[in-house]
Parts: C-alpha cells; structure tokens; sequence
C-alpha cells in the first residue's frame, strides 16, 4: 500500500533471537529496509536517488521507495521532468504545478493504466497539471506509468519468491503450496499489479503452487484472530494438560512406589507370605559373582524365542584375561515349538551336534550353562522346573518337567557326546554376571527391553525359601508382576487399564505393561487417540491407522523423542503411520510420547532405588558403592530413559552411589560365566 511489508512463518530451530526450537514462529520480515546496505545499487536508477535524497529519511528503506504507493506517482512525475527538460515531451515545457513534489499522486497511475479510459484520463490529469499535452504525450505518459508499476510489481514479487523458497526449503518438499494474504491500496486498485506480481512469482518458483487471498481489515479483524488463536491454543494446552497430568509423578509419589516394591519383595522372600505374593522373589541358587580366576572353555546355551544359539565361550584368566566367544544361530520351526517335548530337546541336541562339528570339538566333555528364558522354579542351580510355556511355545510334556532332565536325557538318546549341564540360567541373571566379570561391584542385573525383570545378591539368611544362612544367593525377582495385587492401582491411569484390558494376560505383569518397551507405544497411541476425540489433535480426524492396536511402536517413540530430530522427522514417523500431522500435532505427539517414557524411566528407578537401599540395610551400611548390569533395547536405544532413570534412583536413594553398566550379551556370556564361576567353586570344594 503507502508503504510495504511482509510476514511468514518461520521454523523456529532457526530463530536464534528466542529460546527453543520446536514449532513455528511468525517473523515480521520489515522488508522495507532491504536495500539499506547497498545490496540494491546496481539496480536503483537516478530517479531512485532522487527521490531518496528529497525525503525525510535519506538511506533508509530503499526497498520501500521502490516499489510503494507512497512513492510511485512521485517516481513518474521525476521522469516525466526529466523528458520534458531534454524536449522528448510537452514541447520541452515545464508548469510549476509538474515541478511541484507530491502532485503527481499514485491514484493517477492507477487511472491512466486503466483499459478504456487510460489515455483520457492522462489528458485530464497533466492538463491539471498546467501542460496542454498531445496524443504522444499522453501515450509516452501511459508507458512510463507501466514501467514504474511493472518495476514495482516485479521487485516485489522476486522478493516475495525468496520468502517462499525458504519456506519449501525449510519443509524439505518436492512442491509446495501455499497461501498468501494480502492487503494494501497499491495491490488492491491498480488494475494491474497484482497479475504482474503473481506472474513474476510463478515465473521464479515454477516448482511451487501458490494462491493469493485478499484481506479485509487486517489490522481490526487480524487483531481479534491472533487473540482468537492464541486462546483456542491456550484452552486446548489446558486441556491436554489435564489428561496428562496424572502421568506425571511427584517425588512424593515415586518414594510411596519405592516403598511399596520394598513391601512386596519381603513378601516375595518370606516363606509364609511367599504363596500370595505378586513379586515372586525366586532363589537361582547362583550364590558368587565373578572373581576373575575362572578359566576354561564353556558351551552356552539360549533358548528365549524362535531363535536358539549355542555358544563356545573361552574364560582366560591371568595377564590374558578375558572372554573369546564363538556361536552360531538356529532357528526353530514352528512345528517343533508346538510338538512334542522330545522332538524340542531332540532339535537342541541336533544344534549342539552341528556346533560341535563347525568348531571341530566333537567328542570333547564341556560344562554348559543353560539360558532358558521362560517361567521357571529353580531348585538348585541344575534343575529348573518349567511353570509354564510363553511367547508361542506348546510343546507337550515339558511343564511342570526339569528342563536340565529333558536336555540330559535327549542328550543320552543321541549318544554321540556327554556333557555336564551345570547351570539353568534366567537371562536378568546372566546379565548381572557379565558386567560382574568387567566390575566386581556389579551385583544387580536388570533388564529394560520388550519386558522387564531384576534381580540381585541377597543375603542368604533372608531368602527363607532355601535352607543355610550363611554367604549371598542371587534372586530373580520377577519383578514385571509388582502390582497385579493392586498396590499400584492409584498411579495406573485410564490408559494403562486400557492397555492391560486388551492384553494378552490381563490383569498380570502391571509394573512391566506400565516400564516395557512391549507397551509403552500402546500407551501412547490410547492417548492419541483420547486427545483426537476430544478435538485435541489431528484436527479431531481419527484414521483407521490410529484404531489400529500396535501401530505405534516402541523404536518410533525412541526415534521421535531423538533430540537431533527435527520436527519435520517426526511429522515424516507420523505419515509413515497413515497419519497427517500439522506441525502443532508434531510437538503434541512428542510431548506425549516424552510424559510416558519419563514415567516409564521413574517408575523403574523407583524400583531400583527399593533394590540399591535394601542390599545397603542387608550390610548394615551408611553408604553403600554398588553397580548395576543392564540390557535391553529401551534402555539402550531410547535416547533419555537411561539419564532418567540414574536421576530417578540419585533422588531416592541419597545414600548409594549406584554405577549403571550396559552388559554386552547377558543371556550367551552371561550362562558361561555362571557356569566358570560354578566350576571353579566345585574344584574349590573338591580341593
């Protein structure tokens, strides 16, 4: 209009002037002033110059004294001077009113552009002027009006062409489209600037499908809808607020969860209590951690899935001391999984036998460690009774059966080697003792991956299920279990009874359905989907894909709360999902995945906080040094639980200093060294 600006939405990752880079933030451009450098001198003519040198701001924004209606009408009125002083119009004369500054207007631009009645309306005009122009003068007049506006439109619209650039730059899209508002008297009554400015924008972003819309009243409307916006967001925040809230535990609320693990792994060790308690506490009857002089070549079982590994695993003690392993992966076909008892153990010895063949060790007698990761009752370090089947294994005869047996006697039908079963392994256990081998403080082991589980060195006198008081035996604590008693019934939220409710075993396993990188994508997708009901996010659309139980994995809420990820990823995730996101939905959808796994990484802290503080009670300590083994994908993988966790466990147990240390195959390594260490206590007790 008088004057010239322009405004878009930037990201703001690129806004260094304001804190945090997540989202959007409108930059008012004040493009007025390009030029002020000198950037724009090749282009500025004299009459430019001129004009700049006569006005009240001298130097300042050249880009405005371009193109705006303020300036427009005075540009022509200095060449039409210019041409008559040189005799190339109105017979070389000159009026005092054309000599004048301001009166030849912008309006008479416009008016003499103008199809039918330009070329009078030129007369009219410069005859007010005091000339007495001819069919040529007001022919040239018309040409020069065109070139100035043309010149007008044509600057602006390259500018504007450079605002949308950045923009498609910024979306990192093949093509965009996008809307421009515009206002102004200049766009609005000239008959032909604004087809020249979106023809220039066209010509210069042939990549890009861009509309223009005409506003009304920005300053009085566009005030009411800016406040309008700022209040639909401030009342939807409030809103998504409240439903997260009770998500969001205080310190208070994770020393009770603290406090209440404490109560339930009493239960769980206490032989009267022991039946009806939910964390179960088991005797793994491992009762010594590495000491670094175990040495000897071990075979390794692992059997916890479809998949099934066998393992040579060389112990070197002395100045080479270390771990050499070699191993090989099996698969089991379903058919066995879900056949007969014998045919399972029939396959592992077939495995077994091929291993042996590849390492060229057959005929050799070597101890074994076997990792069996499903529900077991250990009754001594060689004998695991089998309580039931999971994860889509059925074969008959074995439950309720000893795994060491099964594997023994499958071993004898094959009669082609003998080996000396010394250990069943749970995989939680295997891991405490791999990272016992690299630090003798290490005497927890947990695991954060698809499921959940701890366990740890008990003293022996408080484990009443195994007769002896004397030294430490290491408990599998089960612990996934903590609350299927309902102690956990005032923090578990609609979500998590939604969740546990379509499960496969509901009502069971309610800590690890609220730790578990099984659930927490399950979690979150519940209150995605509460939030686009409520009209909250998604623009209130729900797409099939969201009903879709399992959609949204556990990795996507690794990769989405990924600090280097720009917004733009996370609204890539979204699509992949079926699902279309704005740029708000993005930062909604991160927000929501980080509240759950923040919780996700107290809760488990909580539970190693009742651990690290019980093992300091045990010893009678005022400061206990203790350091922990951990696997699993969402410790390891998601980029904030771990640093959570730590702080967690820091802020509820002030008086140990607890290391956490990742463990590098707890399940393979893990049994042989189970195996090392039960060797070298039996050679010990034989010397």
């Amino acid at each position: 209009g008088t004057g010239t600006n322009a405004c878009y939405m930037e990201e703001m990752r690129h806004i260094d002037l304001v804190e945090g880079d997540e989202g959007r933030m409108c930059i008012n451009m004040e493009w007025g002033a390009f030029g002020d450098d000198g950037v724009l001198n090749d282009i500025r003519t004299e009459f430019d110059r001129e004009i700049d040198m006569g006005s009240l701001n001298p130097g300042k924004q050249l880009f405005e004294k371009m193109i705006s209606g303020m300036y427009m009408g005075e540009l022509v009125r200095l060449i039409l001077v210019k041409m008559a002083k040189e005799g190339l119009l109105f017979g070389g004369r000159l009026t005092p009113d054309l000599l004048t500054t301001g009166h030849f207007e912008t309006r008479f631009v416009s008016a003499i552009e103008k199809e039918k009645e330009g070329l009078q309306k030129a007369h009219e005009i410069l005859s007010k002027l005091g000339l007495e122009p001819s069919h040529e003068d007001c022919l040239a007049t018309l040409r020069i009006c065109q070139i100035v506006s043309t010149r007008s439109a044509s600057l602006c619209g390259a500018t504007l062409a450079a605002v949308l650039r950045r923009i498609k730059d910024n979306k990192g899209v093949e093509r965009l489209r996008s809307t421009v508002g515009v206002d102004g008297s200049v766009y609005k009554k000239h008959p032909h600037f604004a087809r020249r400015l979106h023809k220039t924008v066209r010509k210069l972003l042939p990549d890009c499908e861009i509309r223009f819309i005409r506003s009304e009243d920005g300053s009085g409307k566009g005030a009411a809808m800016v406040t309008a916006v700022a209040y639909r967001l401030a009342a939807q925040h409030k809103a998504r607020q409240k439903i997260l809230e009770p998500l969001k535990l205080s310190h208070e609320q994770l020393l009770e969860v603290k406090e209440r693990m404490r109560i339930e792994m009493e239960k769980g060790l206490g032989k009267e209590t022991h039946e009806e308690a939910t964390v179960k506490m088991l005797p793994t009857y491992v009762c010594s951690t590495p000491d670094g002089t175990e040495k000897g070549d071990f075979l390794a079982l692992d059997l916890g899935g479809t998949n099934f590994r066998v393992l040579l695993v060389r112990v070197r003690n002395g100045m080479r001391r270390g771990v050499e392993m070699h191993n090989k992966i099996y698969s089991i076909p379903v058919e066995i999984m879900q056949g007969t008892g014998e045919e399972l153990f029939d396959h592992i010895v077939h495995c077994i036998s091929d291993f042996l063949e590849y390492m060229g060790m057959k005929g050799v007698s070597l101890p074994l460690g076997f990792t069996f990761s499903f529900p077991c009752q250990q009754n001594n370090l060689d004998e695991g009774i089998l309580l039931k089947w999971t994860k889509g294994f059925k074969a008959t005869g074995c439950e309720g059966e000893d795994v060491v047996g099964l594997l023994k006697e499958a071993i004898h039908r094959r009669e082609e080697f003998d080996l000396d079963v010394v250990a069943v392994v749970n995989d939680t256990v295997g891991t405490m003792m791999t990272c016992g081998y690299e630090d003798p403080y290490c005497e927890v082991g947990l695991i954060v991956g698809t499921g959940s589980n701890a366990c740890y060195m008990e003293e022996m006198r408080n484990v009443e299920l195994v007769e002896g008081d004397e030294g430490r035996m290491c408990v599998n604590m089960e612990w996934g279990a903590f609350g299927d008693s309902g102690c956990l019934d005032d923090i578990r939220t609609e979500f998590d009874l939604a969740v546990d409710e379509l499960s496969l075993n509901p009502g069971k396993q309610r800590f690890e359905k609220m730790i578990s990188g099984m659930y927490l994508g399950e979690i979150v997708r519940n209150i995605l989907m509460d939030f686009t009901k409520r009209g909250l996010l998604f623009r209130g659309r729900i797409s099939e894909r969201l009903k879709t139980r399992g959609i949204f994995e556990t990795k996507f809420l690794s990769q989405i709360e990924s600090d280097c990820l720009a917004l733009l990823q996370v609204r890539s995730i979204l699509q992949h999902l079926g699902l279309e996101s704005t740029c708000d939905d993005s930062i909604i959808v991160k927000e929501v995945c980080t509240v759950v796994a923040r919780r996700a990484a107290q809760l488990c802290g909580a539970g190693m906080a009742a651990v690290v503080d019980k093992i300091r009670e045990n010893r009678g300590l005022d400061f206990l040094k203790i350091t922990v083994g951990v696997d699993g994908t969402l410790y390891k993988l998601h980029p904030h639980f771990s640093t959570v966790m730590h702080e967690t466990v820091k802020q509820l147990s002030p008086k140990c200093e607890v290391t956490f240390l990742q463990s590098e195959d707890g399940s393979g390594k893990g049994a042989a060294l189970i195996t090392a260490v039960a060797c070298r206590i039996r050679e010990a007790g034989q010397r």
